[in-house]
């Protein structure tokens, strides 16, 4: 489990810095200012939760497969794909109806670190 939250980590990590760079160079001018800090949110948000399913990935490798930080892992994937996809698609197409969705992406994310700290607790 922890090579595919690795792997989904890298992943992440590699599309954050591109969209950040098709954000900054070829939605310019495109957006309003707006909807382009709708989309480098969605781009930093990506960024620090795809290091997060990092950290949870080299965990679970030092610890084993442990189901609270199995959870954690998934949760983070699912946060950055709901929170930060329903940004882009938001920014890109204006529609508004998606920023219902983006909620559910940062339950899944505050969910996701409050199972990592619960694990380092037990841990003593």
């Amino acid at each position: 489990m922890s090579r595919h939250f690795l792997a989904a980590s890298a992943i992440s990590l590699f599309l954050a810095v591109g969209l950040g760079a098709f954000g900054a160079h070829g939605l310019k001018g495109h957006l309003d200012t707006a909807m382009m800090a709708i989309y480098q949110t969605a781009v930093q948000y990506q960024f620090w939760h795809g290091l997060g399913l990092g950290l949870i990935a080299v965990t679970l490798k030092q610890y084993g497969d442990v189901p609270l930080l199995r959870w954690s892992g998934w949760l983070m994937l699912a946060g950055i794909v709901v929170f930060s996809g329903s940004l882009y698609v938001l920014a890109i197409t204006g529609m508004r109806w998606l920023g219902a969705i983006t909620p559910f992406g940062g339950v899944c994310f505050l969910l996701a670190w409050l199972l990592l700290a619960v694990f380092v607790w037990r841990q003593g």
